[in-house]
């Protein structure tokens, strides 16, 4: 990774040229000094957020002339926490939101609620404006306009399985490379004492992500959408999608995944995988450092690899691919003009190689050391709460191999995760679905989700038969609003989308 050296004097000297620009020439210095109070909403992935005292928080203040107000919200429920402020209509000045073609989203877009940050708005943030435009493209809402400053991650080395390496080795098994082989290796890590303990005590995947993770793949697709006969298919109404249930019954009935899946949280699973009770667990390239950092505490070769692809059932060899955005970040109309730049200000400096170490990896030599490059975290990073997983959830850059590195990662496992990133890169498959509009489903694919995750549930549980997804798919098939919800042509995705793209490139 290629590391550009900016100095504290220098950001500072431009920041407050930018700020003065802002606010007008000529006897306006005092103006420009002003502190703005920014309120800010977003979620964290750290066992605690920073306090608003956090030195990191305070030094990002200095340099933007800015007061930061974060309201952290944990992953675990942020959806829910993100519906309810909306609904209330009291929305911070900066408000994340991790699905922006959510139904209440799009709505109160339609209604004027956000600020559209057009084109000529943008071009005054350099570092914004250098975003890919497949990022500003695949953001856009049904309107073809984008009303927030997307969340920058990298199209490559997203979620997909890790797998313990070393458990691998001690069985005397290969990488699996077909969903077959992958339940067979599930196995022998719940049944083969992989732990070397003498007991039954371990899991072969942490987890069940199913409807992100096997029904997409037995589809040999990504998210709920797959090309069929030149249109849009919802993955509900496929017969791999019944394959995919009864493959997730198998893991239940055989036991490789906690018998409370359902009710787990996403830590939760984590937290298996660091423990050593798991031996796959699904995150992102980068992500994979996590519990082998932890576990190689006691267990010095623990290793999470992160599998390069899978053969879907369909012959497919697949992993995912990422949309270029974790979310978007929304300003309501509420702001006025003038707190709007200041705003694209500060996410433009979070933007810069400085903004972002700042924001990652905090001061050198306090927070971190460097050595050949790789930085490695100190204990205070730990006691202020630096990390990628906090205020890396705000402000982000374009970088390839985001999700390669971590800090304190040693050399060796970068560059072998960068070459991971790469090598997935001919069997990314994206979500064709990305910014799909349809009323109808707005109205309701929700309540169809939810009808569908619970007797999925009840199936791979055993408290209903299969015929019973049988007969519901029967009946979503015959009924007209349902059968609007779940299939759409070609011809109703919005101009120049990700999933247009995608179409044109598979006629």
């Amino acid at each position: 990774m290629v590391q550009r050296k900016h100095g504290i004097v220098k950001g500072a000297t431009i920041l407050t040229a930018a700020a003065i620009a802002l606010t007008g020439c000529g006897g306006e210095t005092e103006k420009a000094a002003k502190v703005t109070e920014i309120s800010i909403m977003t979620n964290f992935s750290t066992p605690e957020p920073p306090g608003a005292d956090n030195v990191i928080v305070q030094e990002i203040g200095k340099r933007t002339n800015t007061k930061l107000n974060i309201q952290w919200v944990s992953s675990n429920n942020y959806a829910e926490k993100t519906k309810v402020t909306l609904a209330s209509g009291d929305i911070p000045d900066l408000m994340f939101v991790s699905d922006p073609f959510d139904p209440l989203v799009m709505q109160m877009a339609k209604e004027g609620a956000f600020w559209e940050l057009t084109p000529e708005l943008i071009k005054a943030y350099p570092n914004l404006a250098a975003y890919p435009s497949a990022v500003w493209e695949n953001s856009k809402m049904q309107d073809g306009k984008n009303y927030g400053i997307p969340a920058v991650r990298p199209m490559g080395g997203w979620s997909f399985f890790n797998i313990r390496k070393d458990w691998l080795d001690k069985l005397g098994m290969k990488m699996p490379e077909n969903m077959d082989e992958l339940f067979e290796t599930m196995k022998a890590f719940t049944y083969n004492d992989p732990d070397g303990n003498g007991k039954q005590d371990t899991f072969g995947l942490a987890g069940n992500q199913g409807s992100f993770l096997f029904e997409p793949l037995f589809n040999s697709t990504q998210g709920k959408w797959k090309l069929k006969d030149g249109k849009l298919t919802h993955i509900y109404l496929e017969p791999q999608t019944r394959d995919a249930i009864l493959y997730e019954k198998k893991l239940y009935d055989e036991k490789v995944i906690p018998e409370d899946f359902a009710v787990l949280k996403l830590s939760q699973f984590e937290d298996m995988a660091k423990s050593n009770k798991a031996g796959m667990w699904v995150d992102t390239v980068e992500a994979s450092w996590r519990p082998t950092e932890e576990l190689r505490k006691t267990i010095p070769n623990a290793d999470f690899l992160p599998m390069t692809y899978l053969i879907s059932p369909e012959g497919k060899k697949m992993a995912y691919q990422w949309r270029g955005f974790n979310g978007i970040f929304l300003i309501p109309k509420k702001v006025s003009e003038e707190k709007l730049k200041t705003i694209l200000q500060l996410m433009d400096y979070g933007s810069t190689q400085e903004g972002t170490d700042l924001a990652w990896y905090g001061f050198k030599d306090v927070h971190y050391t460097e050595k050949d490059g790789i930085k490695l975290a100190t204990e205070q990073a730990k006691k202020d709460i630096v990390s990628q997983s906090a205020l890396g959830k705000i402000f982000s850059r374009d970088e390839k191999y985001l999700w390669a590195y971590r800090t304190g990662m040693p050399a060796d496992v970068f560059e072998r995760n960068k070459k991971i990133v790469d090598a997935r890169e001919p069997y990314l498959v994206g979500d064709i679905g990305n910014g799909l509009y349809s009323e109808t489903a707005n109205k309701f694919g929700a309540e169809i989700d939810k009808k569908v995750d619970d007797l999925r549930v009840k199936v791979i549980m055993g408290k209903e038969p299969i015929s019973a997804w049988d007969n519901f798919i029967q009946e979503l098939s015959k009924d007209a609003t349902s059968r609007r919800s779940l299939r759409k042509s070609t011809n109703r995705i919005r101009s120049g989308s990700l999933a247009n793209r995608r179409l044109a490139g598979n006629m």
